[in-house]
């Protein structure tokens, strides 16, 4: 598979969605948990969709529970969560596994294509953030300390690419 758009997803409304519906918009996908040292960054990511959205930006959230049980609610108890908590209004996704057998196959990608630090390809705790072009492609990965902020150049180019 050579872009996001060979991928589907589920909704955290439980329907299927085919990435490729997003073909020509830049995507920032997250993996997201909600008691989180990092969960305040809700803010910051629903502020990149206000702002960056019009002009074609695309957050996707995925919630995991793989990093210290940080969101073992049911994906109804995410969404009323993220919504009442943040005012997410960005598309959250059912919640997937980012890491081994059963990582998402968009996740195993991902991690694929944009290697961690010294090359590691397991994502490394919630809130890592992946920049896609709107070709499709990888741009960037980001570490969980890469606060929603701080990507905004990086998405002004990837938009204007």
């Amino acid at each position: 598979m050579s872009t996001v758009y060979d991928f589907e997803a589920l909704q955290i409304n439980g329907k299927s969605v085919p990435l490729s519906q997003f073909k020509g918009k830049a995507m920032l996908i997250v993996n997201t948990a909600s008691a989180c040292g990092f969960t305040p960054q809700f803010v910051g990511l629903e502020e990149l969709h206000k702002v960056y959205g019009k002009k074609g930006l695309v957050v996707l959230g995925f919630p995991c529970n793989q990093f210290g049980a940080q969101d073992s609610g049911s994906n109804g108890e995410i969404a009323e969560f993220c919504q009442l908590n943040y005012g997410v209004s960005f598309p959250m996704m059912a919640k997937i596994d980012v890491n081994g057998a059963t990582a998402h196959p968009l996740y195993q990608w991902l991690a694929a294509e944009a290697p961690g630090l010294l090359g590691s390809k397991s994502i490394k705790w919630n809130f890592t953030k992946f920049l896609l072009g709107k070709d499709g492609t990888v741009l960037k990965r980001y570490a969980p300390t890469d606060t929603p902020a701080s990507l905004a150049q990086d998405i002004e180019a990837a938009l204007a690419a």
